[in-house]
């Protein structure tokens, strides 16, 4: 038995120093060579005391960038800003407050917030029955079939798109949010999520487990009863019914009335989501002006995967300047956490040098950042206002949802340059889409995979 054990061990040292000389590795010599890209000049000694007891982001800040200019040509009347707090619901804030805004604007009122309460409460449900499906409709396919690894792998997620506020609030309707306010856990939705998340594995397995000829709709139907508990529970259990007063923008009241969600829907806002908007993008990674659908990217498993239309960059500005001088938001995303001053809520291409604070260079283009996952659509926020010189945009501000006291006055403010790389995905009413642009939905959409980077949802 002693000789054995030694001999497994000679085995496995010689396997083990096989491994580390394998071509590819770092040797010695190697390790002598590259350890040369640290100089330890007192340039270098420097910056590493520096960078002992201060953040990157604070060196790097680019002393030399002038302070940008807060005003705008151009400005979409809003009242109030909103707070997702610990939670993925950007899209879901943005959509709500791409609505309130036209609804503020039309019937003259003060500040009003729309519940994202209510329609998260439906986004999980939603997400669980379009996960449960999933797996019955992939039960005949391998355990390592991508898509039903997929599955398992993304079963529900509180981030998503534009998709989603459409089909959830044609759907279920809106309601304000003092008929359904927030809740402790709506704003911190991480340990919710984590339970809903295993339970739904948990009946995923079960749904594949079973043997043939069971009833999988209604073993999917208790399941569902499962997650409503839970959602109601951490969330509260939705109106159906409900009073609301409205006020003017003076406080004056108007008028009390009894609504359910969607003849709310139907008086103060009343669009149709779901025919009379389209998505545009601009990802360089794809053929411009073409169609493309996202597999599974959607909310409702009745409802629509997201489908837009690619174009160039200038393309999306035409549209959306044209839709804020017509005081209408639109529905906007971004990488919005590159170059950003946070505190500041200034995006600008300058405004940190790591280059010079590094001593090397960053030289990736938007296309070779998204192949590389270096760059994606992060973040949902409201399109609110551009500053036209000559006709041309100067830079561009967002309404966020990251409360009235972050970034400026609760927006982000972004030089055209930085829109031009880190801007992905707008929304755009279909009066604002010029008829040689709007004839390309004619195509039938190319579909992409569910697990193409480039489409994770929004957080």
């Amino acid at each position: 038995m002693k000789k054995a054990l030694l001999l497994l061990a000679a085995i496995a040292g010689t396997l083990t120093l096989s491994a580390q000389n394998k071509k590819g590795g770092i040797d010695a010599k190697l390790l002598g060579e590259i350890s040369q890209g640290y100089e330890g000049t007192a340039a270098d000694k420097a910056l590493r005391n520096a960078l002992n007891t201060t953040a990157i982001n604070t060196l790097a800040l680019n002393a030399d960038n002038i302070p940008m200019d807060t005003r705008f040509s151009d400005v979409v009347k809003t009242k109030g800003r909103t707070n997702q707090l610990s939670s993925g619901r950007c899209w879901l804030f943005t959509g709500l407050n791409v609505m309130r805004a036209k609804m503020i604007d039309k019937f003259d009122m003060g500040p009003v917030v729309l519940s994202q309460n209510y329609v998260f409460f439906y986004d999980q449900l939603e997400k669980a029955n379009l996960f449960l499906q999933g797996i019955i409709d992939t039960k005949n396919l391998p355990d390592d079939d991508r898509t039903v690894d997929w599955l398992f792998a993304h079963p529900i997620g509180d981030g998503g798109q534009f998709t989603g506020v459409s089909n959830l609030i044609m759907k279920y309707g809106v309601v304000p949010s003092e008929v359904f306010p927030e809740s402790m856990i709506a704003n911190n939705t991480a340990q919710m999520r984590a339970q809903i998340t295993n339970k739904l594995r948990e009946d995923g397995l079960r749904l594949r487990q079973a043997p043939k000829g069971t009833d999988l709709q209604a073993m999917k139907t208790a399941q569902l009863k499962e997650i409503y508990r839970i959602l109601a529970l951490c969330l509260g259990v939705p109106p159906t019914e409900f009073t609301w007063t409205r006020t003017d923008s003076k406080g004056n009241v108007v008028s009390t009335k009894q609504y359910t969600p969607k003849s709310f829907y139907e008086e103060y806002i009343g669009t149709d989501l779901e025919n009379n908007y389209i998505m545009v993008m601009n990802d360089p990674c794809h053929e411009y002006y073409k169609i493309y659908e996202i597999d599974y990217d959607r909310h409702v498993y009745d409802g629509e995967n997201w489908v837009y239309l690619n174009l160039p960059v200038d393309e999306i500005k035409k549209m959306a300047i044209a839709s804020i001088k017509d005081n209408t938001a639109l529905y906007f995303s971004c990488d919005v956490n590159k170059f950003l001053i946070r505190d500041k809520g200034i995006a600008d291409l300058n405004n940190f040098d790591y280059e010079s604070l590094m001593g090397v260079s960053f030289g990736m283009d938007k296309k070779e950042r998204i192949y590389t996952h270096a760059s994606g659509s992060t973040h949902a926020m409201t399109l609110i206002a551009v500053d036209l010189k000559d006709g041309k945009p100067v830079k561009w501000m967002v309404e966020n949802s990251w409360g009235a006291n972050s970034g400026y006055q609760g927006n982000i403010i972004m030089t055209d340059e930085w829109f031009d790389e880190y801007m992905f995905r707008l929304v755009v009413d279909k009066k604002y889409v010029p008829a040689s642009l709007m004839k390309y939905f004619d195509q039938k959409p190319i579909m992409l995979p569910a697990w193409d980077p480039m489409f994770l949802p929004e957080e």
